[in-house]
């Protein structure tokens, strides 16, 4: 078992890779019940949307710095993704973050499984937590965390470890979210395809770090995302890296990415991505080892194999 002065330490120095809209990406799993929400899910509409705002801006977007033709593509990434209403409907969502971190989300509760072995120790870390109270549960090789100093500080870690893994995973659906400002940049078209153009993504008053900056790359024939840059700092004239986003999937009605190319000549892969209609309470509040093969993941609705451009 790992020392709770080494938990606290681990935690401290625990830093999330490109953490970006910390609160809005947790607000994206807000409860469809009115009396459990703090506040309107980021990437939902905080009122019934007019028959053409099919995808509506987060309440905070800031439109009047953005450019319109930057919204107008992160609105026809979004369609071109399986659509806003898709997006909002998906309930269930695995992913494996580069071999280190399993998680399993339930965007309708806020509920989550996050799973990892520590890189020191080797001790299996088991975490059930709800992202929108950051409350639950912790495990180290199978002994739960009592402690209550001990036991915040690994929800803390899982918490931070969540919404980085997600934001590697789900960026595209946050383009307008709150403290957001799209601009269209010119690119150097030498180090790009011919049919990429690129969207600026700066922040205030959101997240961790709203120093940050983004330009993503986007596929105009796709109007898929193929590569993002990050920016340390929102004046930085070059990236500090460079990643693509490669081979879309469908996943139940929407597409997500997971190949973000290779590192030290390995590839580098969000893996076991799924989506699922139904799962059963206990993957969300019991510790025992879960099977998630044995589930049946979401497909296409009728209507959408044959029309999928009604959102």
């Amino acid at each position: 078992m790992i020392p709770k002065s080494q938990i606290l330490g681990r935690q401290a120095r625990f830093t999330v890779v490109l953490l970006t809209l910390v609160g809005n990406f947790a607000c994206l799993a807000q409860s469809s019940n009115p009396e459990k929400r703090t506040q309107p899910p980021s990437s939902q509409p905080t009122s019934r949307p007019a028959k053409d705002q099919v995808n509506p801006p987060a309440k905070g977007l800031n439109i009047r710095d953005s450019d319109p033709a930057a919204i107008a593509l992160a609105d026809l990434t979004m369609k071109a993704m399986g659509g806003r209403k898709a997006w909002d409907e998906t309930r269930y969502i695995t992913w494996n973050f580069f071999g280190s971190r399993k998680h399993v989300w339930d965007k309708l509760t806020g509920d989550v499984r996050i799973e990892w072995a520590d890189r020191e120790s080797g001790a299996e870390i088991l975490v059930l937590m709800n992202i929108n109270t950051v409350k639950g549960r912790a495990w180290q090789d199978g002994k739960e965390i009592i402690e209550p100093e001990a036991l915040a500080a690994m929800l803390k870690q899982g918490n931070g470890a969540w919404i980085n893994d997600g934001y590697w995973l789900f960026m595209p659906y946050k383009l307008k979210d709150s403290g957001v400002t799209l601009k269209m940049v010119e690119i150097d078209k030498s180090k790009s395809l011919p049919t990429s153009v690129a969207v600026e993504l700066t922040f205030e008053n959101v997240g961790n770090t709203p120093q940050n900056k983004y330009h993503v790359f986007i596929n105009t024939k796709s109007n898929l995302v193929e590569k993002w840059e990050f920016y340390a700092k929102a004046e930085d004239d070059e990236p500090r890296f460079s990643i693509p986003w490669e081979n879309w999937n469908r996943y139940g009605r929407i597409l997500l990415s997971g190949d973000r190319g290779e590192r030290n000549g390995k590839p580098r892969e969000i893996s076991d991505i799924a989506v699922f209609d139904e799962l059963p309470e206990y993957i969300f509040n019991d510790p025992g080892a879960v099977d998630l093969s044995t589930f049946k993941k979401a497909k296409l609705k009728g209507s959408e194999k044959t029309n999928q451009s009604d959102d």
